[in-house]
């Protein structure tokens, strides 16, 4: 399993490590905003040295509850960090954070993102699809109920994977009629999802394989971590680095994290248990 970055493979046989990194004052966990130039960079190198494949560049925060940044602030925000990091780092695969089209095309047309990672799913912006199939670059699906101001009001759902894995099958239909490809599915955790929809997701996470395409997993310091053990965003590492291997065990080919290196340590100690390709084999 294969996605073609602007002329190279990835393989998703292998766990593949993406680091966040948010343009913005304002996301959920304080130690995941930058916005000085200096800052950008040295999180971006550290995260390369410590591993990452991929790095996820935001500029407006999607927590629970927050309220959009005008386009503008957030095409120049995500454009500036997006070619800074380039300059310095010619090598790197940048995705884009966003559910705006005008965003999405002006980091990959001009500013040297690679992958678009649209947490809606193409529903907040109906030109979103058409500018993937446009532009062939690898596209992150994730399902999302509501919007990131109203997702949490009391979500329900009759089965929550098989909700979701219905969603993809629409969602994904009119991109693959369009010859769409290198599509990745993320599920959402916390995303219109209660504590209870997330760690049922979690435990049935290889469902969402029946699907064929590679899955994201973004479990980084959520609620349902730091909420169940009663802690905060910033003493939810040990956690999340639990619910890393869990994934990684249930199918998910990439892992979104603020802490690059932890996760690469998980996937270190997850391969020596499964070496390249045999986890995958096993869900095929």
């Amino acid at each position: 399993m294969y996605i073609n970055i602007g002329g190279k493979l990835m393989d998703l046989t292998r766990p593949r490590v993406m680091g966040i990194i948010n343009i913005t004052d304002n996301s959920f966990y304080s130690g995941s905003r930058y916005t000085e130039d200096d800052a950008i960079l040295s999180v971006a190198s550290g995260m390369l040295e410590d591993g990452a494949d991929i790095l996820d560049i935001g500029g407006c925060s999607t927590r629970p509850g927050s309220e959009e940044v005008p386009e503008t602030v957030e095409k120049a925000r995500v454009c500036r960090a997006t070619e800074l990091i380039m300059r310095h780092f010619p090598g790197a695969v940048i995705s884009v954070d966003t559910y705006r089209a005008s965003v999405a095309e002006a980091a990959v047309t001009g500013s040297g993102a690679a992958i678009i990672n649209d947490i809606s799913g193409g529903v907040l912006d109906p030109e979103m699809f058409p500018l993937v199939i446009k532009l062939k670059v690898p596209y992150i699906l994730m399902h999302m109920k509501g919007t990131p101001k109203t997702m949490q009001v009391d979500p329900r759902y009759d089965d929550v994977v098989a909700d979701i894995l219905s969603w993809f099958s629409k969602r994904l239909a009119p991109l693959r009629e369009a010859g769409a490809r290198d599509i990745i599915l993320d599920p959402g955790f916390g995303f219109g999802k209660d504590a209870g929809h997330n760690f049922e997701m979690l435990r049935r996470f290889s469902e969402f394989r029946i699907a064929g395409m590679p899955l994201m997993a973004g479990l980084s310091r959520k609620a349902m971590i730091w909420r169940s053990l009663g802690i905060t965003p910033e003493m939810a590492l040990n956690g999340t680095s639990a619910l890393n291997m869990t994934a990684l065990m249930n199918g998910a080919s990439i892992l979104r994290v603020h802490d690059v290196r932890e996760a690469r340590q998980v996937v270190t100690l997850f391969e020596k248990m499964w070496p390249a390709g045999i986890l995958f084999e096993h869900y095929s």
